[in-house]
């Protein structure tokens, strides 16, 4: 239990803290105005979908979970075991969010403080990416905005804004070891989805996708992809969501009890 003194201590650090944190934020423009939309997790499978408009969307990372190679990450399991795999997943997941909520905060402008063991690990990393990453951004329509596609699927992304001159889609990743590009195809799937569905439902033309990750021991990373290279992955993407609706389909088609009719037809 903490003592008065202690207390007063940690009041006084936590009012540091919140003085010196940043709060520069980035220029805001309101050239689009974006629909909200409502993240929820599927009772029955676990798998996060996306309510807009009275519709339930499955989300981008559940259409490229659902049809990804799974041989990699079964072989880590096996290698690690499946407590160590769980353990290292959560903290990484839990760091990677206390990170995400430094950037959100930073690039609104309103200051954030966590002083948690994982916020002291991702609030360094989000310095970094503020600092390297951000650097080039002229000004921001959207920050943790719900995109989607009607009919088809929906998700949440970082930031949307003028990078270098062009209306750029980006993404904060954190990661426990440097990434190499043939590791990463997923983020650019992701990434291509965003920008098919801000272009379809406010009419834009999203030109680059940019993916900035961060190390905890600092190392920064930016993956970019623009114009001919973005609409590839697009194509890429639109494979993948095929596939997903086909497996959906199956799916239903072999959880769906045979009625009567069906046998009289």
């Amino acid at each position: 239990m903490m003592s008065d003194k202690d207390i007063k201590e940690y009041h006084k650090l936590v009012d540091k803290l919140e003085k010196t944190a940043k709060v520069k934020g980035l220029k805001k423009s309101n050239k689009y105005n974006y629909i909200q939309g409502k993240q929820l997790t599927d009772p029955g499978t676990g798998t996060r979908v996306y309510e807009i408009s009275n519709y339930r969307l499955p989300s981008v990372t559940t259409i490229l979970g659902a049809t990804k190679n799974q041989d990699f990450i079964k072989k880590w399991k096996a290698k690690v075991g499946e407590a160590e795999a769980d353990r290292i997943k959560n903290h990484s997941s839990n760091r990677g969010t206390s990170m995400h909520k430094f950037l959100e905060h930073y690039i609104l402008g309103t200051g954030y403080v966590d002083l948690t063991r994982i916020g002291q690990e991702a609030s360094p990393m989000a310095d970094k990416i503020i600092e390297v990453g951000l650097a080039p951004v002229e000004e921001y329509y959207g920050s943790e905005v719900t995109l989607h596609y009607p009919g088809l699927y929906a998700g949440s992304t970082d930031l949307v804004c003028l990078h270098n001159g062009m209306e750029s889609i980006v993404d904060f990743k954190q990661s426990n070891r440097p990434k190499k590009e043939e590791w990463i195809e997923d983020y650019y799937m992701q990434i291509a989805a965003y920008a098919m569905a801000h272009d379809y439902v406010y009419g834009s033309s999203i030109r680059q996708g940019v993916i900035m990750v961060c190390t905890p021991d600092l190392y920064y990373q930016e993956f970019r992809i623009t114009d001919h290279e973005l609409r590839t992955w697009k194509h890429r993407f639109l494979k993948r969501l095929d596939m997903y609706y086909d497996l959906k389909h199956d799916e239903k088609e072999r959880t769906t009890p045979m009625k009567e009719e069906d046998f009289t037809k």
